[in-house]
């Protein structure tokens, strides 16, 4: 029997009518009898599934759609048209037995209160969610041990570091273990530890509690490490979903080969002919090389200069998701 996913979008729209008019007093009057109006299509029909479980990348620029669609699924925004449910329910009827069973994380958006620890928010938080005491204690015990909480929850928020700030902030919205969790940004800002710590986190939630996930991030990293699913979108449109790795072979058809020379060379245009020349130095060239000729370049390129190393790489996730934007422009 096939299970219903847990989230479903068909032709998902969000349509935001603003008025326009020109500067100046003139413009100005007549707006008042006669106003201008038109249409911004921040997300415009948009489909995907996600199945229970699944931690999937939802990628794409500044202004994309991203958020807007984030905020439909969780109910913070009504869908101008299409249809769209999570676990059954429509998001935007704010119905409590649906609320209990989502969490909405964005990064940098405090949602703890500033001025108290953040364990007496928790308190608060039990209350509204309606967490039995048992239930919170355990929970709470578990996020303490797995966000190393333990010398932080007691301090007022203000005084936390940004790491530390987002660490009790994604405990806070996970008091009352939610199945789906809408990740906007969560490792925005944060050095690098901090990021592998989140992502780790991320990743244990939702192998203990087979939690879905649907997360945004301009951190590729995050994308490399939690998903094997990415759903692309550009201008509010679906440009790509499917697997990570699909995507990097379907718009990178290219590998990227770095070679370093064992002694200053002086190179010429003759470099051209093996491979396309990225970057070049007296000590180094970095090329870029179709896939199916990288095994004989690279025997070309031992035998003919003087390498004392070579390293090739697929080029980064940033880079082809650049091509998929311009791919489609």
């Amino acid at each position: 029997m096939t299970t219903a996913p847990v989230i479903h979008l068909h032709e998902l729209r969000k349509t935001y009518t603003i008025h326009k008019r020109e500067a100046g007093t003139r413009a100005a009057l007549r707006s008042v009898f006669h106003r201008e109006t038109r249409d911004i299509h921040a997300v415009d029909g948009i489909s995907f599934d996600l199945e229970q479980g699944e931690i999937v990348g939802f990628l794409g620029p500044n202004g994309a759609g991203k958020t807007t669609t984030l905020k439909m699924l969780s109910g913070l925004l009504y869908p101008t048209g299409g249809a769209v449910s999570v676990l059954g329910y429509e998001p935007f009827r704010r119905e409590n037995a649906y609320l209990r069973q989502i969490a909405l994380v964005m990064g940098q958006r405090n949602q703890l209160n500033w001025d108290i620890p953040a364990v007496d928010s928790y308190e608060v938080n039990r209350a509204i969610y309606e967490i039995p005491e048992a239930q919170f204690r355990a929970t709470l015990d578990e996020l303490i041990d797995l966000l190393d909480l333990a010398d932080l929850i007691t301090k007022p928020v203000r005084n936390l570091s940004l790491g530390e700030r987002m660490r009790v902030e994604i405990a806070g919205v996970l008091l009352h273990r939610p199945k789906i969790l809408f990740l906007d940004e969560p490792t925005i800002g944060l050095d690098v530890t901090a990021q592998r710590r989140i992502r780790d986190f991320i990743a244990e939630y939702n192998h203990r509690y087979n939690a879905t996930v649907l997360l945004t991030s301009h951190y590729m990293a995050d994308v490399e490490a939690l998903c094997r699913r990415v759903i692309v979108i550009h201008h509010g449109q679906l440009l790509f979903d499917g697997a990570l790795a699909t995507l990097v072979e379907r718009f990178s058809p290219h590998k990227t080969v770095i070679v370093d020379f064992a002694e200053r060379v002086a190179l010429s245009a003759e470099m051209d002919c093996y491979g396309s020349v990225v970057k070049r130095t007296p000590d180094q060239v970095v090329l870029s090389i179709p896939k199916a000729a990288v095994a004989a370049t690279t025997s070309h390129l031992l035998a003919d200069l003087p390498v004392s190393d070579l390293t090739i790489e697929d080029p980064s996730i940033e880079a082809v998701i650049e091509q998929v934007f311009n791919a489609n422009n």
